[in-house]
């Protein structure tokens, strides 16, 4: 029996994989560990509520890693799972230096600390499929990366940090970088939910550019599922893509959950211009973690759009007057 350690895991997707480690991987502890209180209900989904193999701790990465090593040496966690990252790369173009502060200085000052700990057996970092840029065809993991925003290549800087003490200094980790998650709890600017919002209200969700841009999807239970098993079948300091064989584009995306919610897909948005700095196409390759661990995505988006309509419905009342717009915090 391990304990578990989930950083950013106070956001919908850490949420989702401590749930996740609860439900399958028979854990000691799983410890959740966010920059901000616990949030409401639609939010938190009450997930880890009243067991006693759950705890939730509000420690800020960058300002705060004295208390973080300090629950790290009380708990001796052997899989330290990261979610921690400055996100939102269309916001990034300004105040650039916040997004290197965390997906860069403050996780290196981590991971260098980490170093010196015995009971980590491995550190699991979640990327993102920017780093490859826009693309034209599905990406390996030793493809060529390019990222195209800030947020991006402070991703992309870390990634490469890691590569290179597990190289030189066997540092015991590895690197999943997922295609576009979604589930239930995810905040509000993020498309799906945004569409599954504003389609429950009667509002028009803008579309930018056309929804010309393409991505891909996967539930973020089925990136919780890929972490456990990289956790316990992976090589150490090996690089996986995790997600669909193919892209949709925004706008067959919106068709899809304008399908879920039963309405028409003129109804549910209106065209917008596009956000500075789109990328035209993310697309994985995901061959490699297949073959190692045995993973492929098992939830359909048809049926993962489903299950956040039903969500939306159920707390309606609650997300009704919930701000749809990113702020960037420190």
């Amino acid at each position: 029996m391990k304990t578990y350690v989930v950083l950013g895991g106070g956001g919908s997707f850490g949420l989702h994989t401590s749930k996740y480690l609860l439900d399958h991987a028979e854990p000691l502890k799983v410890i959740a560990v966010g920059r901000n209180p616990p949030k409401s209900e639609p939010f938190s989904l009450n997930i880890g509520k009243g067991d006693p193999r759950y705890e939730y701790h509000q420690i800020h990465l960058v300002h705060e890693q004295d208390r973080l090593f300090e629950l790290f040496d009380r708990e001796k966690p052997a899989v330290i799972v990261s979610y921690a990252a400055q996100g939102e790369g269309a916001v990034s173009w300004k105040k650039s230096w916040r997004f290197f502060d965390t997906n860069g200085t403050a996780l290196v000052k981590m991971a260098e600390e980490l170093m010196s700990r015995d009971y980590m057996e491995r550190f699991i970092q979640i990327g993102t499929s920017e780093l490859y840029g826009s693309v034209d065809k599905p990406m390996k993991e030793d493809d060529p990366i390019r990222p195209t925003s800030p947020y991006a290549a402070s991703k992309a800087a870390f990634d490469l940090y890691l590569l290179s003490v597990a190289n030189v200094l066997q540092f015991r980790m590895n690197i999943i970088r997922p295609s576009n998650a979604y589930c239930p709890g995810q905040l509000l600017h993020r498309v799906i939910p945004r569409a599954v919002m504003c389609g429950l209200t009667g509002q028009k969700l803008p579309l930018q550019g056309g929804g010309r841009a393409e991505k891909s999807y996967i539930h973020a239970r089925d990136l919780a599922r890929a972490i456990l098993m990289v956790s316990e079948k992976a090589p150490l300091g090996t690089v996986y893509n995790a997600g669909p064989p193919l892209p949709i584009s925004i706008r067959g995306l919106v068709e899809k959950v304008a399908e879920a919610l039963g309405m028409p897909f003129d109804q549910l948005c209106e065209v917008t211009p596009d956000r500075l700095g789109q990328d035209s196409r993310y697309w994985l390759d995901s061959s490699a973690i297949k073959r190692d661990v045995g993973w492929e995505p098992q939830i359909s988006l048809e049926e993962g759009l489903k299950e956040m309509v039903e969500w939306g419905r159920t707390y309606l009342p609650q997300l009704r007057d919930v701000p749809t717009d990113y702020v960037l915090r420190t």
